[in-house]
């Protein structure tokens, strides 16, 4: 991966278009940010290969996708086993986060899953089985709202 380069504000801009909606064209981009079209390809295709924008994808409803049990996991693991660990939590239904963070434990997971029994079976079969996992406690969402990048303008 290239070194990272500073973004300007057009190139900014671009990415709080596309946050905003991932399927924007190239022309209205262009015309929103006042550049040509050939900039604007461009600016994103670099964007794109300096790893800048990882990708594009739909915010989900995951209530309305049938999953509507959703947590927030904190896991305690033993040291110096985070690839290991992330390899398996990555195979796990249903997670849709996984951060290696500081403080009182070690990993913050977020999941979705259909109902309660299924999250109970996530956290008690799947994740307690893992060995390099010391211990896990489950926060519940009652309700979230993912903020749209868009909107704070």
């Amino acid at each position: 991966m290239p070194e990272p380069r500073p973004l300007d504000s057009v190139d900014r801009d671009i990415l709080r278009i596309l946050q905003a909606d991932g399927r924007a064209s190239i022309r209205s981009v262009a015309e929103e940010v006042h550049v040509s079209r050939a900039n604007a390809y461009a600016r994103v295709n670099r964007l794109i290969e300096d790893g800048v924008i990882r990708g594009f994808g739909a915010r989900v409803n995951h209530e309305r996708a049938g999953q509507g049990a959703s947590a927030y996991l904190t896991l305690r693991i033993v040291q110096n086993s985070w690839r290991t660990v992330r390899q398996q939590l990555r195979s796990l239904p249903g997670v849709a986060h996984i951060a290696l963070v500081s403080g009182d434990f070690d990993v913050l997971l977020l999941v979705h899953s259909p109902d309660n029994r299924a999250l109970r079976e996530l956290v008690l079969l799947r994740l307690q089985s893992i060995p390099e996992i010391l211990s896990t406690r489950t926060l519940l969402v009652f309700e979230e709202d993912d903020l749209d990048p868009g909107a704070h303008d």
